[in-house]
């Protein structure tokens, strides 16, 4: 049987899965450190991660391994010019994840504007003696303008949810969406500058790449409304942590909403600082449903890949599919 290393916790039924195919290697554990990944990866032809750096110098060092699926849709751990250098398979899970993590960054949107985290830490502080009218006021959802930056299938569904609270919909992408969808969602394109100048809330849910990285720095957060929010459920780098942490300081902005970090799990220590930040640990997709959802997809992506199960040689989520049917190099 081929061999497989499962690099960390996931559901026991997809485990059994695997197992009907290939010996498995299961790290219940910790987080393995570069090198114990290395030296668990010698002898396998697959993979299964979530968020595991796979570099050029792990493929070197693993020379069998043909298939590395990643339990997330975000794949910037992955190495891609390097996996396609050698003809190695990398795979994501798209789609399954979109409607919750639309819900949970709703949430955070929700949770920044009304101020809901600084006063709960108020309240738990034994602070809240009798009613104040103008105590914690926030900014309001309803009516407001949204600010969509990156409107793939994620930033979609939280246009979809603007409805529900008559807002209005400016978004910023790479590329314009379809008229269709433009119309479908009521949405208007705009320019990065011109999203963060009108938009009373800003959500973040592009890709990180090297071009993403620091989106949202200083000289971004210097054109938002004073009272704006800004949340990201994308990913860290994408939002210069520093730069944040100084605007919510000096009430730059109003609040924001974060789910990534800049090298997480490391939280950079300005932010446990400021009250007007909800902080939540990289959770957006984290529902029952949708996390077993994401588990199997993963594991049909390794099954697949490796040449095992129906749909053998066909994985549904390739991220580099120009190196299906080449042999490892």
């Amino acid at each position: 049987m081929q061999k497989i290393l499962v690099a960390g916790p996931t559901f026991p039924e997809v485990i059994d899965r695997l197992k009907q195919y290939f010996e498995v290697d299961w790290n219940e554990g910790n987080v393995l450190t570069g090198d114990e990944l290395v030296q668990r990866l010698l002898d396998k032809d697959g993979a299964m991660t979530a968020g595991d750096p796979i570099t050029a110098a792990v493929l070197a060092a693993a020379p069998r391994l043909r298939v590395v699926s990643n339990m997330a849709v975000g794949f910037n751990n992955f190495d891609i010019a390097a996996f396609n250098a050698v003809n190695v398979l990398g795979t994501n899970t798209p789609d399954v994840l979109n409607e919750s993590v639309a819900d949970f960054g709703w949430a955070l949107m929700m949770a920044a504007a009304r101020r809901v985290t600084e006063s709960e830490h108020w309240l738990r502080a034994g602070k809240w003696q009798k009613f104040q009218y103008d105590a914690f006021l926030g900014t309001d959802i309803q009516g407001s303008t949204l600010g969509i930056v990156g409107m793939g299938r994620i930033g979609q569904a939280l246009a979809r949810r603007a409805r529900g609270f008559n807002m209005r919909v400016v978004y910023h992408n790479r590329t314009r969406v379809a008229p269709q969808i433009e119309a479908e969602l009521n949405a208007e394109y705009a320019s990065k500058e011109q999203l963060l100048r009108c938009a009373d809330h800003v959500v973040l849910v592009l890709p990180y790449t090297p071009e993403s990285r620091h989106t949202i720095g200083a000289a971004e957060l210097a054109q938002m409304k004073p009272t704006a929010t800004l949340t990201n459920i994308a990913r860290g780098g994408i939002v210069d942590d520093t730069a944040l942490a100084e605007a919510l300081r000096t009430r730059r902005i109003g609040a924001a909403g974060l789910d990534v970090f800049e090298g997480e799990p490391r939280v950079h220590p300005d932010l446990l600082t400021v009250p007007n930040v909800v902080l939540t640990p990289h959770i957006a997709s984290a529902t029952e449903a949708t996390r077993r959802a994401m588990a199997n997809l993963a594991a049909d992506n390794l099954i697949a890949g490796l040449g095992e199960g129906p749909q053998a040689g066909r994985p549904p989520n390739p991220i580099n599919p120009g190196v299906l049917g080449k042999a490892r190099s």
